[in-house]
């Protein structure tokens, strides 16, 4: 029996049924305030935010002052829109909080702008969280749970027999990839020398490769709402997206005129973007689930995959380079090349994705997945 070599990250790739409970655990403690520069101020290094925590009293509910600690991205978002050094307000953030509250508050009290900032209250009554994104008044909201549900509608509509392959939630982006048990292709040439750095198993006696598409959206401004084809090996379960033919919606809608305080975007404006991701979702199921399209991306694959790679150091640090990847990305691609002992460029290209599968940062594992057919290439030109 083939013995297993390399490991797949244990706190990835979730199945829909974590996902959606996941998803709806954060819309119950979710609350997204539009709020002027001079209703916010940083405290203790956290963001303290006017009229967002409820409060009980004999006379109702009232909202008072809410405090939520500052998410890596929510801080990145802070430096961008007050025009802080990214990288100097971290190591604030890390080593000296007084002074970032004080150049927080500081260009704070001279803006005069308005800034929506996406929370998760730590409770779905609680005045305190975290604040997961500062972004522009402009941003349009378009919900995690809401794209899913309109992408598995237009999967019912379009008719075709999909499957979840895998799912990842971070603090950035939300992944959902889908493959058809129907949409598959033979890759003799492509898989004939490589071996599963998981299990061992061979490229030859399972070379197939079967279609797909990646969904991925962004709650805090780290990228639009897209669908992409996408493509599974099915010997080591490792995908990659396909370069072309990816489809999309940016975050950036109409400024919001309503005074300051929570709010939520119109039921109307809403069901329109939702209906419009079930028409993509539809359209992407057909343009791309069809063993046609799979055949194409896989010959376009295999005009560079068959390039010796002779001094795969040499090369892998080439393509690492070109696609800044990190030194312990390079290591593991490196680790991974040797262990799937297909020594060519689509050899390097299977390590790039095998890696991805195995890291625990998912939305470092997404760039690679994108970037593995460029890898391929700049492997082959290489060698």
């Amino acid at each position: 029996m083939a013995q297993p070599t390399l490991a797949v990250a244990p706190n990835r790739h979730i199945g829909m049924n974590s996902l959606i409970t996941q998803l709806r655990d954060q819309h119950a403690r979710s609350v997204d305030v539009y709020a002027s520069a001079d209703t916010m101020h940083a405290d203790g290094g956290k963001l303290i935010i006017a009229r967002t925590a409820p409060v009980l009293s004999s006379a109702g509910v009232d909202l008072t002052a809410g405090s939520f600690a500052l998410s890596d991205v929510a801080l990145g978002g802070v430096a961008k829109k007050l025009d802080i050094p990214g990288t100097y307000l971290r190591r604030l953030a890390a080593e000296n909080v007084p002074l970032l509250d004080t150049n927080v508050n500081s260009w704070l009290e001279r803006d005069d702008r308005r800034f929506l900032v996406r929370c998760l209250r730590r409770t779905p009554t609680s005045g305190d969280g975290t604040a997961r994104a500062f972004l522009s008044d402009r941003y349009l909201r378009i919900n995690n749970l809401d794209v899913l549900m309109a992408a598995i509608k237009g999967i019912e509509q379009a008719g075709v027999a999909v499957q979840i392959a895998s799912c990842d939630l971070t603090d950035r982006r939300m992944y959902v990839r889908f493959v058809s048990p129907d949409v598959q292709v033979m890759a003799p040439e492509l898989l004939r020398n490589y071996r599963s750095p998981f299990d061992g198993r061979r490229g030859s006696d399972l070379p197939v490769i079967s279609g797909g598409f990646l969904l991925q959206n962004s709650e805090t401004g780290e990228g639009r709402y897209s669908l992409a084809p996408w493509l599974r090996i099915e010997v080591c379960r490792n995908g990659q997206t396909v370069e072309r033919g990816a489809v999309g919606r940016t975050h950036i809608g109409a400024r919001i005129t309503d005074e300051d305080g929570i709010v939520d975007p119109s039921a109307e404006t809403m069901r329109k973007l939702l209906d419009l991701i079930t028409a993509q979702t539809i359209d992407t199921i057909r343009a791309y689930l069809n063993v046609d399209f799979v055949a194409h991306a896989v010959a376009d694959l295999e005009r560079a995959a068959g390039v010796t790679v002779r001094k795969p150091e040499a090369t892998i640090k080439v393509v690492s380079q070109q696609l800044h990847y990190t030194k312990d990305q390079q290591d593991a691609i490196l680790a991974h090349f040797i262990a799937g002992a297909d020594l060519s460029a689509g050899g390097v290209m299977q390590a790039v994705t095998s890696v991805a599968r195995s890291i625990e940062d998912a939305d470092a594992a997404y760039r690679m997945e994108t970037t593995a057919s460029k890898a391929l290439q700049l492997a082959a030109a290489a060698a």
